[in-house]
C-alpha cells in the first residue's frame, strides 16, 4: 500500500467526525474518532494541534522546525510520515 503524497500547499485538518480534545478524566489529549480513541504522543500532538484545515503543510513544518530548533528536512519527513499514516486511517484529510 502506498502512502499519500502531500503537496506543500496541502491544508491538513481533522476528518469529519474526528475531534482533538483534552480528556480531563485521563488528564491527557485524545483524538476521538468514530468507534476509536487515540492517544497521541507529544510529537504527534504538536503536529495535530497545527492541522486546522487552514495552515499549509509547509507552514506547519516551518513552525515546528523553528519551535524545536531542528533540521527542517528531518521535521518534514517526520510530519509527512505521520500525516500520511493519519490520512490513511481517516483521522485527517488534506
Amino acid at each position: 500500500m502506498t502512502m499519500p503524497q502531500l503537496s506543500g500547499d496541502a491544508r491538513p485538518g481533522l476528518a469529519p467526525g474526528v475531534r482533538l480534545t483534552f480528556d480531563k478524566a485521563r488528564d491527557q489529549w485524545v483524538v476521538l474518532a468514530p468507534e476509536r480513541v487515540l492517544v497521541p504522543d507529544e510529537t504527534a500532538l504538536e503536529i495535530l494541534q497545527r492541522c486546522n484545515g487552514t495552515r499549509q503543510l509547509t507552514d506547519i513544518i516551518d513552525e515546528l522546525a523553528s519551535a524545536y530548533s531542528a533540521d527542517r528536512s528531518e521535521i518534514e519527513q517526520d510530519v509527512r510520515d505521520l500525516l500520511a499514516s493519519l490520512i490513511e486511517k481517516r483521522i485527517l484529510t488534506a
